[in-house]
C-alpha cells in the first residue's frame, strides 16, 4: 500500500480537493509506507479523530482524513444525507488522494461508510476498523438531542468555527442527520458475510449502539475481531483515545489472522 506515482500530496494543515465536483477538505499527516484513512462520525469532522487517535497513527503511517459534505470545512448542499453518497465520496478520496489500497478506520457514521466501501470495492481496503458501528438502523438506542445540552452545544460550536455555511446552518445538518440514521443503513447478516476484509469491531460498554447488535456485527464478519472497551460510551475516541489507538494499531500492524490456543469461531 505504498504511495503510488501521481498521488495527491497535501500539507499537514490540510487543503481542498475536488471530490464529486465539490471542494472537499482533506488533511494528510505522517509518511509511512501504508495509508490509514480516518472516516469521522456524524455531526463531527476530521479533526475529532485526528486530534484523538490520529497522532499515534501518523508516527508510523500515512494518515488521510477528510470532511464529508455538510461536515467540518466542507460545505453542504440542498441534498439529503445518504450513506451511499458518503460512500461514493470516500471511494473517490481513495482514488484521487490515496491512489492505492488503504486501511479504513471509521467511527460511527464513518464506520458505516467504511463497511459500505468494503462491500462495494474490497480491493481498495487493506484492513478495517469499525468503531461504534451499526449495520442496521434498528441497532441504535433511541437518540435525543435536547436543546441546551452541553454536548450538542459543543458540537454546534465546533461546527460554527469550521463550516463555510455558518453556524446558522447547523440545525439543518442535525435534521438531515437524524433523518438518515433513523432510516439507514439496512444491511443484513448475509450482506456482512460477504465482507472478507480483516475487520476489528470496537465499541464502548455503554455505547449508543446496542451491545447485542455490535456482537452480531462481529459474529457475521468472516474475518472479524471484537473489542469492548470498559467505562466508555459512544464518545469512545474522546474518552479513551490512547487505549483505542493502541487497539487499532495492534490490529492494523498484525501479520495475518489471530492465532489463539483455544479457537471456537476461528477453528
Amino acid at each position: 500500500m505504498s504511495r503510488p506515482q501521481g498521488a495527491i500530496h497535501l500539507p499537514g494543515t490540510g487543503g481542498y480537493v475536488d471530490i464529486g465536483g465539490r471542494p472537499t477538505w482533506v488533511v494528510e499527516r505522517g509518511n509511512g509506507a501504508e495509508t490509514i484513512v480516518l472516516l469521522h462520525g456524524g455531526l463531527s469532522d476530521s479533526d475529532l479523530l485526528l486530534d484523538t487517535i490520529g497522532a499515534a497513527m501518523a508516527e508510523r503511517h500515512r494518515v488521510i482524513a477528510f470532511d464529508r459534505r455538510g461536515h467540518g470545512r466542507t460545505a453542504d448542499s440542498p441534498d439529503a444525507f445518504h450513506y451511499d453518497d458518503m460512500t461514493t465520496e470516500a471511494i473517490e478520496v481513495l482514488e484521487r488522494v490515496v491512489g492505492d489500497r488503504a486501511h479504513l478506520v471509521g467511527y460511527s457514521d464513518g464506520a458505516i461508510v467504511a463497511l459500505l466501501v468494503a462491500l462495494q470495492q474490497p480491493d481498495r481496503v487493506g484492513r478495517m476498523v469499525l468503531v461504534s458501528a451499526n449495520y442496521h438502523h434498528d441497532g441504535v438506542h433511541p437518540l435525543t438531542f435536547e436543546a441546551g445540552s452541553p454536548l450538542l452545544g459543543e458540537i454546534a460550536r465546533a461546527y460554527g468555527e469550521r463550516s463555510p455555511d455558518g453556524a446558522e446552518h447547523f440545525p439543518e445538518v442535525v435534521r438531515k442527520s437524524l433523518a438518515m440514521i433513523t432510516s439507514e443503513p439496512a444491511l443484513t447478516a448475509a450482506d456482512l458475510e460477504q465482507v472478507d476484509v480483516p475487520t476489528l469491531v470496537v465499541a464502548g460498554d455503554d455505547d449508543v449502539i446496542r451491545l447485542d447488535h455490535t456482537c452480531s456485527l462481529y459474529a457475521a464478519l468472516p474475518a472479524g475481531e471484537l473489542a469492548i472497551v470498559p467505562g466508555a460510551s459512544h464518545a469512545l475516541p474522546v474518552e479513551k483515545p490512547s487505549q483505542l489507538a493502541h487497539l487499532i494499531l495492534d490490529f492494523l500492524d498484525a501479520d495475518g489472522p489471530p492465532q489463539t490456543l483455544m479457537p471456537i469461531k476461528r477453528h
